[in-house]
């Protein structure tokens, strides 16, 4: 059997192309957003894990 089994994952997630497809459209002009808005796809799974890690804390 292979180290690597078939049922990793590879490729790009949700994020990653929203993150792509956000920049390329500012860089273009085609958008006119802030870049932390264009960036939001970097910081918000970061503030969801946050806010989960800080529930669990609360509510343990």
């Amino acid at each position: 059997m292979s180290r690597y089994d078939s049922s990793s994952r590879s490729g790009l997630s949700t994020w990653d192309v929203l993150l792509i497809v956000f920049i390329v459209l500012k860089l273009i002009g085609v958008i006119n957003w802030g870049w932390g808005w264009v960036l939001a796809p970097l910081w918000i799974p970061v503030l969801l894990v946050v806010i989960g890690f800080l529930v669990s804390l609360i509510f343990d």
